[in-house]
């Protein structure tokens, strides 16, 4: 079982998509539970995205924030990269690509404390 908290969707549609995305990970008989935690990121370029939490299957996990995405036309953020540096570092960080439909319109990189507050946080953007 893995799970990520740097997948996003949309300002607005956060309820709507989740509850999509679970009635149709129980149709298919997948493992993946995803779960909102009322945090929000702003972007300069996409605009704001509502933040959710899952746990399951890495593979069901992007299936279903793509297909989110061509159903109800929005932009989502699909975390979860990290980099192959093995370096010891105070924060740890992840990799997200933005989507709209099938398409990628950008790359995010989070940052987060190692200990305490462990939110994730913009550090930067960019188109494609």
């Amino acid at each position: 079982m893995a799970g990520s908290e740097s997948f996003g969707v949309e300002s607005g549609f956060g309820e709507q998509v989740l509850e999509w995305m679970n009635s149709e990970a129980k149709k298919r008989k997948s493992k993946f539970e995803a779960r909102a935690y009322s945090y929000e990121i702003t972007t300069k370029n996409f605009g704001t995205f509502e933040m959710f939490s899952w746990i399951g299957d890495v593979k069901a996990a992007r299936s279903l924030i793509t297909k989110a995405s061509r159903r109800f036309k929005i932009r989502v953020i699909e975390g979860g990269y990290r980099t192959k540096e093995k370096v010891l570092k105070s924060k740890k960080t992840d990799f997200a690509m933005v989507r709209k439909g099938d398409r990628v319109i950008g790359h995010l990189e989070f940052s987060s404390s190692l200990f305490g507050d462990t939110r994730w946080k913009l550090k930067t953007e960019e188109r494609k």
